[in-house]
């Protein structure tokens, strides 16, 4: 579980990453990159990468995701989970973002070939109320600061031949893969202080269930399989942000990460996840064509 300290030595590694300019992939490797996205073909590997090569490559592709005129909507931290984490090679968390279009809505019908190397686990976003959020140090600062909590199955896109081949640095380079996601209803964050506190310890408590078409678990998790918490994923990310000049703002999601392992798409293949101790939360549903 993650205490305090561990979570403040997550952020002094945020704060501890060089400014200065990385050796990154070049432009024509990066537009390279960015054509096989647009294309869901898989691209070829890179190198493993140090934290700033993998911020640099990551800022450049953004920008090329960015002149297809779709807005941002809000931010991904990604390998927020232990589990994930040891897949990759690294010991804490990277962050990419989303884009409008990416979330779509419950019980949706998606190609299970979204992607160049697509995959799909049991997420949850949060919607930022207010700026307040860039200053929050505990879950319950979290808390103050959104308004809704919406139940999510993301839709990765490691986009690479080799997905593991790639180390935490290389999954920042690639925008963490953000390509969909299907939410289902969001959550209001209650009122009053009671409930909220309440909310909190829902959160770390919950069970996550991920389920096929005929009941068969596919795989499962619990809230604090997230830095302890789910919203310590919040805490460091507007920490990661800062570093780069960034801010969530109000209105913007955040995904949280993973609950579950990271499962592969086939056609005919119906999903479901559910919240079990979240109460209110209704599942997110969906079918792979």
């Amino acid at each position: 579980m993650t205490t305090p300290q561990t979570l403040g030595a997550l952020l002094w590694a945020v704060a501890s990453v060089t400014s200065a300019q990385a050796a990154c992939l070049n432009d024509a490797q990066v537009a390279e990159l960015a054509a096989h996205y647009q294309a869901r073909t898989p691209a070829p590997n890179f190198a493993p990468m140090t934290d700033a090569e993998g911020a640099c490559t990551r800022a450049k592709f953004n920008a090329l995701l960015a002149q297809q005129g779709r807005p941002v909507v809000g931010y991904k931290a990604g390998l927020t989970n232990p589990a994930v984490q040891q897949r990759f090679k690294t010991d804490k968390p990277v962050w990419g973002k989303l884009y409008a279009g990416m979330v779509q809505p419950n019980g949706a019908t998606v190609p299970a070939a979204f992607g160049a190397r697509p995959l799909f686990e049991a997420d949850m976003l949060v919607r930022v109320k207010s700026a307040a959020i860039n200053q929050a140090r505990t879950p319950m600062e979290v808390i103050d600061a959104i308004d809704q909590v919406i139940p999510l199955v993301e839709l990765p896109d490691l986009l690479v031949q080799a997905p593991p081949q790639l180390n935490g640095p290389g999954v920042a380079a690639i925008n963490v893969g953000a390509r969909l996601g299907v939410a289902s209803e969001p959550l209001p964050v209650p009122v009053t202080r009671a409930e909220r506190y309440a909310l909190h310890d829902a959160l770390r408590d919950m069970q996550v269930v991920v389920t096929d078409g005929l009941g068969t678990t596919l795989g499962q998790g619990k809230g604090s399989d997230i830095l302890g918490h789910p919203l310590n994923a919040v805490v460091w990310l507007a920490q990661a942000l800062a570093q780069e000049g960034l801010a969530l703002q109000p209105g913007d999601l955040v995904s949280l990460g993973s609950f579950s392992p990271l499962l592969p798409p086939k056609p005919g293949l119906q999903v479901q996840v559910r919240y079990p101790g979240l109460p209110g939360a209704v599942p997110v549903q969906l079918s792979f064509e």
